[in-house]
């Protein structure tokens, strides 16, 4: 079936769509500046198909294969079409060939949406004999139980934890506020709990004239990559004039180190880019930080001396410190008594035992001595040079 890929109301170019819902061709492309960040055109069909493919909902979510037993489908990617690939992070979607349909009539930014594939992904029957599958949900990635709420008219992602802790929702809150401490620019998060699971909510910092460009698209725009990932990403960020990008990398580096994130990948951070004027507003704040603190790591082996692994520029996260340009910034002094807060965030879940908040909340401290030992001897360093 032929489609029209759409940037809210502006034609990108022309698409065959087959039932399984791949991209076998592109026939014309239309406005090639509104082509989503990172396409390649010298392989167009591939790497729209690609893009297309990671709005879908992984295999690996819980909950998405009884989803699909129960709409007798083999793959979620065949969900894209029923909600013409409409997201709550950009404003693509695809509208059937020569059909009158607007985008402000449908988008989920300014549109109800249906909670039926939300409430089936959490395990909730729906009551009407037709499933709506006008839904965000359908273009949510990642591997944690989660679904969009419209909250008080705002757009709510809520997402759930994973054995055997639970910890992911209850580590998003002690990111939270640990980046409040120490001022960096972060998206909020609230907990709450629901048959004594734990529930991470934070407002979508997307609206219907902004949209999220993710680290891997950014990565497309140059072919010719550096050895260094952090090199060709600066490199990149520099030919799409983003704006304030080292200091916003220095913060996230930061964070990522004192909480021991092990899945800071290049689909969860990125930057913001106005739809309208395709002018790049900044990086976008830090969010997903649930795969942090030793979240599925057992007591006896949590190390915060070991070399943790990264998923960012570097193998290990200690390595990941050498891109930080600047510690000017940090004030360590007002994450003084933090574990308290990490320990009265942990304690209430009935997955964490006691000793574990003990382990975790000193296993915090010495991230911060290490993270102090090597400022020191930066700072030192870089005094020898000088000299």
């Amino acid at each position: 079936m032929k489609y029209t890929l759409m940037h809210k109301n502006i034609p990108v170019c022309n698409l065959e769509i087959d039932e399984s819902s791949y991209i076998i061709a592109c026939y014309e492309i239309l406005n090639i500046a509104h082509l989503p960040i990172g396409t390649d055109c010298d392989n167009i069909v591939g790497s729209l198909q690609g893009w297309w493919k990671s709005r879908s909902i992984p295999k690996s979510r819980k909950g998405i294969r009884e989803v699909l037993d129960k709409l007798n489908l083999h793959s979620s990617q065949q969900l894209l079409k029923e909600c013409f690939g409409l997201s709550l992070s950009d404003q693509y979607w695809i509208k059937p060939y020569e059909s009158k349909l607007d985008w402000a009539e449908i988008n989920f930014f300014n549109n109800d949406f249906s909670d039926d594939i939300g409430n089936l992904l959490f395990g909730s029957e729906v009551s009407s004999p037709k499933i709506n599958l006008m839904s965000p949900d359908i273009t949510s990635d990642g591997n944690l139980k989660k679904r969009w709420k419209i909250i008080n008219e705002k757009r709510c992602l809520i997402k759930g934890g994973s054995n055997p802790y639970q910890q992911e929702p209850l580590n998003e809150l002690i990111a939270d506020k640990l980046m409040e401490n120490i001022g960096v620019y972060h998206t909020p998060y609230t907990v709450f709990w629901q048959d004594d699971e734990p529930y991470s909510i934070c407002e979508d910092f997307i609206n219907e004239k902004t949209e999220l460009v993710s680290a891997y698209q950014i990565c497309g725009v140059l072919k010719t990559k550096a050895q260094d990932m952090y090199e060709h990403f600066i490199r990149c960020c520099e030919k799409l004039k983003i704006p304030n990008v080292q200091q916003s990398l220095n913060e996230m580096l930061v964070v990522d180190y004192l909480i021991a994130n092990v899945d800071r990948h290049y689909a969860n951070f990125g930057a913001i880019r106005d739809a309208e004027t395709l002018r790049f507003i900044g990086m976008a704040p830090i969010y997903d930080n649930g795969t942090s603190l030793w979240y599925n790591t057992l007591d006896r082996f949590i190390n915060p001396d070991a070399d943790i692994e990264s998923s960012t520029f570097c193998t290990k996260l200690y390595e990941q410190l050498e891109y930080v340009t600047d510690f000017d910034w940090l004030d360590l002094s007002k994450l003084k008594d933090f574990s308290t807060e990490i320990y009265n965030i942990l304690k209430h879940s009935l997955y964490i035992s006691d000793d574990r908040c003990q382990f975790i909340c000193q296993a915090f401290e010495r991230r911060i001595e290490l993270l102090e030992q090597y400022i020191e001897q930066s700072q030192n360093y870089g005094m020898n040079q000088i000299q």
